[in-house]
């Protein structure tokens, strides 16, 4: 007989997929980034198609307030708050401050690069044209984050060992450099 699962499993599985504190929080931020990057685009055609009345532009003093301010002052917030917050083995209490930091810094990331042809091109472009860059700095930085997440132990793997190669090949040539420099 099956049985629903608990949301005890649910914590164990998080646990085994998630023994490396670095991993959950780039796995935090890269579903952040993900989710947040399709609730900007969601409102912003509702904004462009009127299709939530309480849905509209953010304005202060008549001026329009880009989302990619908001993903920038996030991005600043989540840097500040790093720098002050405690390394987790120093004290385990942090963990779900870097949790949450990880969320946020993903959400500040998807907001910002949201309006990347805005920053490039210095004017609103995001319905034109020009503004299809956006969607390809989103698509690149995804892509990285999804590689570094999913790929992230082969490639420190093989960072070890090209670096393990490079000592090898230094000391190797150092050493036929003295024996070079020994010969009359």
């Amino acid at each position: 007989m099956m049985r629903r699962p608990s949301r005890h499993d649910l914590r164990a599985i998080w646990a085994r997929a998630f023994r490396d504190p670095r991993r959950e929080r780039q796995f935090l931020a890269t579903v952040a980034f993900l989710v947040a990057f399709g609730t900007a685009r969601a409102v912003a055609h509702s904004i462009k198609g009127g299709g939530l009345p309480w849905i509209g532009d953010v304005t202060i003093g008549g001026r329009h307030i880009h989302h990619l301010v908001w993903g920038i002052a996030l991005l600043l917030f989540v840097g500040y708050a790093w720098l002050l917050e405690p390394r987790e083995r120093d004290d385990p209490s942090s963990h779900g401050a870097a949790r949450a930091l990880a969320a946020l810094y993903g959400i500040g990331a998807a907001l910002t690069l949201d309006e990347f042809a805005l920053w490039l091109n210095l004017r609103d472009v995001y319905w034109e044209r020009e503004g299809r860059v956006s969607l390809d700095a989103i698509a690149l930085f995804g892509a990285l984050a999804l590689a570094g997440f999913w790929g992230g132990p082969f490639f420190r793997a093989v960072g070890r060992e090209l670096a393990r190669l490079a000592r090898f090949a230094f000391r190797l040539a150092a050493r036929a450099f003295r024996r070079a420099s020994r010969r009359p």
